[in-house]
C-alpha cells in the first residue's frame, strides 16, 4: 500500500483521467495524421481560390497596373481551366466505353463544345481581369463561304493568338477546327489530351523528328484530306512566333538556299517572317474545294518573352483580326509560293497601319523604304488595304 498522502493521491488519479483523453499512438499515426493532410489537402486549395477571387475582384475594380493580382488571379484560372477539361475528358472517355468510341463524330463533336465552353469562359475572364478586347474586320465567313471547308493562313505572333483564332472559330463561325501545331504544346496536359483526340497535326522540328516520322507539309496535307463542310484548318505558315532573330534567320536561310528574290521580299517586310510554303501548298493541293482564308492581327506583338508578358499582359489590350478571303489563288502550282508571299507583303502593310508603336523604329522604317523601292522596280505600289 502506497505511503503518499491522500492529496497526492487524489491529484495522479486526477492526471491519469485527463491523460486517458488523449487518444493512443496508433490511433493519432493512422487516423489524425491522416485526417490532417487530407484536410489541408481540402482547405488549402480552397484558401487558395478564395484569395485568387479576391485578386481577381480587386484588379478589376482598381484602375492601372495592378500586375502581381492580375497575373496571379490568370495564372490560377488557366490552371483551373486545365483541371477542369481533364477531369471533363475523363468522363467522356469512360462514356465513350473506355476509349473505344472516343473518335466517333459524337464524341469528337462533344470535345469541340468542351473546347469552345473552355475558350468562351477563359476570353471572358480576361475581358474583365485584363481588360482584352477582341475585334473582328472583316471576317463573315460563313457569309462569304457557307458549307464549304476553310483552309485558314495567319501570321504568327505574341503567345495565345491560336488561342483568339481557335475561340473564333468555334464560338462565333460555328466551325470544327483542325490545328497544325508545334508539338512543344503538348507540355500543356488539357491541351495535349484533347487535340490528340480531334484533327490535329502536331509538327516536330526536323532535328527531333524520328526517322520515317512525315514532315510538315506531309502531315498538313493529310490532314487536309479529312476536311468537310463544317471544318477548318488552321495553319500558321511562318512556323512560330514573329521575332526579330528568327525573321533575320529566316531570311538568311533563304540566301543560303539560292531564293535572293524572296529574301529580298523578306527584308521588306519588318511586322512577319517569310512563310513557309511547303504547308499551305499541301492543304490546297490536297483539299481543292476549300476556300483560303488569310487572317492578320495585332496587339500581341509585343508579348514574346517572359519580361514582355510581364511588363504588358495587365495592360489594356485591344486585338484586331482582319480577314480576307483569298479568291485570286493561281491555277499553276508553281505560281502559288509567290502568291502566299503577295498576301504576306499585304498582311504586313495592314499591321504597318494598325498596330502600336513597336520596339525598333529603325529597323521598321528601312523595310518600309526596302519595300518601296521594290515597288517602284516591279513598277507597282504598295497595297494599302
Amino acid at each position: 500500500m502506497s505511503g503518499a498522502p491522500a492529496e497526492e493521491l487524489r491529484e495522479r488519479r486526477k492526471a491519469r483521467r485527463v491523460s486517458w483523453g488523449l487518444p493512443p499512438v496508433w490511433v493519432r499515426r493512422c487516423v489524425l495524421a491522416p485526417g490532417i493532410v487530407l484536410l489541408a489537402l481540402v482547405w488549402m486549395p480552397l484558401a487558395v481560390w478564395v484569395g485568387l477571387v479576391v485578386a481577381g475582384v480587386v484588379a478589376w475594380a482598381l484602375p492601372g497596373r495592378v500586375r502581381v493580382l492580375r497575373v496571379l488571379f490568370m495564372a490560377g484560372l488557366y490552371l483551373l481551366w486545365d483541371a477542369l477539361a481533364l477531369v471533363w475528358m475523363a468522363v467522356l472517355w469512360i462514356a465513350s466505353g473506355f476509349g473505344w468510341k472516343i473518335r466517333s463524330p459524337f464524341f469528337a463533336l462533344q470535345h469541340y463544345r468542351l473546347a469552345g465552353l473552355m475558350l468562351k469562359s477563359l476570353f471572358s475572364a480576361a475581358r474583365r481581369i485584363l481588360r482584352l478586347e477582341i475585334e473582328m474586320r472583316d471576317a463573315n465567313l460563313d457569309d462569304i463561304t457557307p458549307g464549304k471547308p476553310l483552309i485558314v493562313v495567319s501570321r504568327h505572333a505574341g503567345p495565345g493568338d491560336s488561342f483568339v483564332i481557335v475561340h473564333a472559330l468555334i464560338n462565333r463561325f460555328d466551325r470544327e477546327p483542325a490545328i497544325v501545331l508545334k508539338d512543344t504544346l503538348q507540355w500543356d496536359p488539357a491541351i495535349d489530351v484533347l487535340l490528340n483526340r480531334l484533327p490535329t497535326r502536331f509538327v516536330s522540328a526536323r532535328s527531333r523528328r524520328k526517322p520515317g516520322e512525315p514532315g510538315g507539309a506531309a502531315s498538313v496535307a493529310e490532314l487536309a484530306t479529312t476536311l468537310d463542310r463544317d471544318d477548318a484548318l488552321l495553319i500558321f505558315p511562318e512556323g512560330g512566333n514573329a521575332t526579330p532573330k528568327r525573321r533575320q534567320r529566316r531570311i538568311d536561310q533563304l540566301r543560303a538556299a539560292g531564293h535572293e528574290e524572296l529574301a529580298s521580299r523578306a527584308e521588306a517586310m519588318p511586322h512577319v517572317m517569310p512563310p513557309h510554303a511547303g504547308g499551305v501548298l499541301s492543304a490546297m493541293q490536297a483539299c481543292p474545294d476549300a476556300t483560303v482564308v488569310m487572317i492578320a492581327h495585332t496587339g500581341l506583338e509585343r508579348l514574346s518573352t517572359v519580361a514582355d508578358i510581364w511588363r504588358d499582359l495587365p495592360v489594356d489590350k485591344r486585338i484586331i483580326i482582319k480577314g480576307w478571303v483569298a479568291d485570286d489563288v493561281p491555277e499553276r502550282v508553281e505560281d502559288r509560293e509567290l502568291w502566299l508571299y503577295d498576301w504576306w507583303e499585304r498582311i504586313d502593310t495592314w499591321i504597318d497601319g494598325h498596330q502600336d508603336d513597336t520596339q525598333d523604329t529603325a529597323a521598321v522604317e528601312a523595310a518600309r523604304q526596302r519595300r518601296e523601292k521594290l515597288a517602284q522596280a516591279a513598277n507597282r505600289q504598295p497595297d494599302k488595304d
